[in-house]
């Protein structure tokens, strides 16, 4: 059954039409909130957190627009919102954490040779490296395979902006990823 069906059967009364919108949706929610925070837990938690706000608001959904855009741009509010009072936390700790990890290794930056077995962690902190709004273009098409209709639809911006943002994401990740040094923890997209 069609998105647009099930929010009116909803809107209706029919419970068993809210457990299949959220079926329908709830994997791409979860990899999505998976991809942009890398916490297991925590994108669960998120998961829940953007189907009830989806279902609170399920009246505003309008139809003139794809239903996963619409539920995209609520999951990416609460995941960004989680993301930043996360990072204000997390800021301190980490900065903590990396630098006894240098300490430990008797090092004061990171080289990445060409064959490094550890090319996965390095990507994934390039990745993290990225401001919310490019991480997110990159994440969604690059990783999720949203199209750029289906990203500037969940970021409410022209295709023209997804498509200049993933551009610009993959440029910073490329440049990130050759520097001698690797990915810098600080380093953020101007």
């Amino acid at each position: 059954m069609h998105s647009h069906q099930l929010v009116q059967d909803i809107l209706a009364g029919n419970a068993a039409a809210e457990r299949q919108l959220y079926d329908a949706h709830v994997d791409r929610v979860y990899r999505l909130a998976y991809r942009l925070t890398g916490d297991d837990a925590l994108a669960e938690d998120l998961t829940q957190d953007i189907f009830i706000r989806a279902f609170d608001r399920l009246g505003d959904y309008r139809g003139d627009g794809p239903f996963a855009g619409w539920l995209h741009r609520i999951a990416t509010s609460v995941i960004f919102s989680a993301l930043r009072k996360r990072k204000r936390v997390r800021e301190h700790e980490s900065l903590r954490e990396d630098l006894e990890e240098l300490e430990d290794q008797g090092r004061t930056a990171t080289h990445t040779p060409a064959g490094d077995p550890d090319l996965r962690r390095h990507l994934n902190r390039a990745v993290a490296s990225l401001d919310d709004t490019h991480r997110l273009v990159f994440v969604m098409h690059d990783l999720e395979g949203f199209t750029h209709q289906e990203i500037a639809a969940a970021m409410d911006s022209p295709v023209g902006t997804a498509k200049a943002r993933l551009s610009r994401a993959r440029s910073r990740l490329r440049e990130l990823l050759v520097s001698p040094r690797g990915p810098q923890l600080d380093l953020e997209m101007e």
